[in-house]
């Protein structure tokens, strides 16, 4: 027979358990959302993260209530709400390489008229922390929040520069080799591209993403030899090997000032 010690204490790691499981759910939901980047019904919120319909309900509901979600259209539909916004904007303000890189990014595309971004390694993948786009008449498109494999860009081999070749390995599927047209890069060839980064201190991708353009990319150090994130100007694949010099140029002189500040 147990004692009412014992007993108290499996109730106590049954609601532990519950709340834990609850949150992983609540974590799920955000993710999916993030993933989707677009409101979605709670049926087909629930298959996404492959949970029972009525366990989806009472935690958007919760999370409705609290300001972190929010319903859309009929009301069968839901996003992101008002609250994750305001919580984001604090972690800009309290970020110090954040602020300053938003702001570097919006003055290289003024001053250059080319699509400028700030990119970070986040949950294993090339994340867009903040764009700013170029004058030209032809857009080319760069997303808040994208995320993208990390060998289809510039980017993705200078975060990853200093790692040895099993932790890149480790980070990158063999699905994120395949292109968006089908073709599939060899690993050797990428890691060979991160080691050859690490020592220029730049990169440059031309027509991985797409055919017309081509992504040039500085690192930006939080410690020695620590890449926190990256600059990098996107412009069109005709871009001139002069011109690419002296954007090149740009960049590291604008990445520098992120990596020695604060």
């Amino acid at each position: 027979m147990q004692d009412g010690n014992a007993l108290a204490v499996s109730a106590g790691e049954k609601i532990s358990g519950s709340r834990e499981k609850g949150l992983n759910r609540v974590l799920e939901i955000l993710e999916f959302l993030h993933t989707t980047q677009r409101a979605i019904g709670i049926g087909d919120l629930a298959k996404g993260v492959n949970a029972p319909r009525s366990t989806i309900y009472t935690l958007v509901r919760s999370l409705v209530d609290a300001g972190l979600l929010e319903m859309e259209g009929d009301g069968n539909r839901v996003y992101f709400g008002k609250k994750l916004y305001l919580y984001g904007m604090d972690y800009v303000r309290g970020n110090d390489l954040m602020r300053r890189g938003r702001q570097e990014v919006d003055n290289l595309s003024r001053e250059t008229g080319e699509t400028s971004e700030l990119c970070m390694l986040q949950s294993g993948r090339y994340t867009i922390v903040h764009a700013s786009p170029g004058t030209r008449p032809f857009r080319i498109s760069s997303a808040t929040g994208l995320q993208i494999p990390l060998p289809w860009t510039a980017s993705g081999r200078l975060l990853l520069a200093g790692l040895d070749r099993a932790a890149i390995e480790a980070m990158v599927s063999d699905d994120d080799l395949v292109l968006p047209d089908g073709r599939k890069l060899k690993l050797d060839d990428f890691v060979a591209d991160i080691a050859k980064a690490r020592v220029t201190g730049y990169c440059v991708t031309s027509g991985l993403v797409d055919a017309y353009t081509k992504c040039l990319a500085v690192p930006v150090f939080s410690a020695p030899g620590k890449v926190e994130a990256t600059m990098c100007l996107v412009v069109p694949i005709d871009t001139t090997d002069e011109r690419t010099a002296s954007l090149i140029g740009l960049l590291r002189e604008r990445a520098a000032r992120l990596s020695i500040a604060g």
